[in-house]
């Protein structure tokens, strides 16, 4: 019995989540370690409804306060469960799936201890991204015009408006938005976000920890604690021990420290909705990167929102070939002429290779757009 309710809670964890993970031993491995027996019960009441007030969760798991209470507090604890008041102040309960964003992210926002707890998580995610990708890739044909139709996973905001040479680098190409009325464009300067919240947590790299426990550490940075959360994301992150608070101060310090590290910036929004306000923001490399690993192994599409691209002025480049190395998603190439080319398909709109240009030959044009680039189909 208990095992069959595992699977009846897995399935309703992966419905409410963005990846088509297999029900299989490795998703049940995970839960088995994350969920106790006797609380597979309450999770069969989001069958129907992943968000819910406390009302609505007495009539759809016939459990008394106390006792749902009890059940919120153990798997909040594990990033199962978010617990948080709406904008309206009503408290919602809301089951989160098992990565973007859920335990995977938030288990491993903490410093890890590197326990052998730690490790086989680790381990067992990795296994479930490769049985995610074997499915994908088996049926490739099928899922790209589900993934033509997702909204962008995140919003890049640029590192910088200065390259290394001090100069400007932001250029507006006139560009109409089409912006929905009463809505105003989203912040796109990342000191402008941080500035704007009060409440700032910071946590440690999720992607670069998991990598950590696989013995595969990131080759681009040493940082780890640099992942933001704002608001009642924040607040659920340091009530639950994810993250701790931290002042405006350290928040722009840490962000400095991730730009000279060559990191990309990423804002999260809810229902990835960019005109509400940011929920999270993290500072992401090329290496580690859970969303750009997922696309390069043929998992997921690079599905991005973005107000830049960059730009080259081919009469200051060199083809010293800086922007190539840095570019998160290798979107920028030389060409015959040893001069660099942006592919505006896949261009984040990051503005590292404009950052890091010693010769200032790279600026970003302005004007929102989407990126969307299917997974490579990997030949067996």
């Amino acid at each position: 019995m208990s095992e069959e309710k595992y699977k009846r809670a897995a399935q309703i964890i992966v419905k409410v989540g963005l990846l088509p993970f297999p029900i299989n031993k490795t998703l049940l491995d995970i839960l088995k370690i994350l969920i106790k027996e006797e609380e597979l019960d309450f999770i069969m009441a989001f069958k129907r409804k992943a968000s819910q007030t406390m009302e609505q969760l007495q009539k759809s798991s016939k459990m008394s306060e106390q006792e749902i209470l009890e059940k919120v507090k153990s798997l909040a604890s594990k990033g199962i469960i978010f617990n948080q008041k709406s904008s309206s102040g009503i408290m919602v309960y809301r089951l989160l799936p098992l990565m973007m964003v859920g335990p995977f992210e938030y288990l491993l926002m903490k410093k890890i201890q590197h326990t052998e707890e730690e490790k086989k998580v680790a381990i067992l995610f990795k296994n479930l991204f490769e049985e995610a990708k074997s499915i994908i890739q088996d049926k490739y044909d099928m899922f790209l015009p589900v993934f033509r139709k997702l909204p962008p996973i995140d919003r890049t905001v640029p590192i910088t408006t200065k390259s290394v040479k001090g100069e400007e680098i932001l250029i507006s190409i006139n560009k109409e938005v089409e912006v929905p009325e009463e809505q105003i464009l989203p912040t796109q300067k990342i000191e402008n976000i941080i500035n704007k919240f009060d409440e700032i947590a910071v946590g440690h790299c999720f992607c670069r920890q998991h990598k950590d426990l696989l013995g595969d550490p990131c080759k681009i940075t040493d940082l780890r604690e640099n992942c933001f959360t704002f608001g009642k994301s924040a607040r659920f992150c340091v009530e639950q021990g994810f993250q701790r608070m931290i002042s405006k101060d350290e928040a722009l310090e840490i962000l400095k420290k991730s730009e000279e590290a060559g990191l990309v910036h990423k804002a999260f929004h809810p229902h990835s909705d960019i005109f509400k306000e940011e929920t999270s923001v993290c500072n992401c490399c090329a290496d580690c990167c859970a969303t750009f690993e997922l696309w390069r192994d043929g998992v997921l599409p690079l599905i991005n929102s973005t107000n830049y691209l960059s730009n080259v002025n081919e009469d200051l480049c060199v083809g010293c070939g800086t922007c190539t190395e840095k570019c998160p998603v290798k979107a920028i190439k030389l060409n015959e002429n040893n001069v660099a080319n942006v592919n505006e398909k896949s261009c984040l709109g990051c503005g590292i290779c404009a950052h890091f240009c010693p010769e200032g030959a790279i600026s970003l044009l302005e004007g929102m757009r989407k990126v969307y680039v299917p997974p490579p189909k990997i030949k067996s």
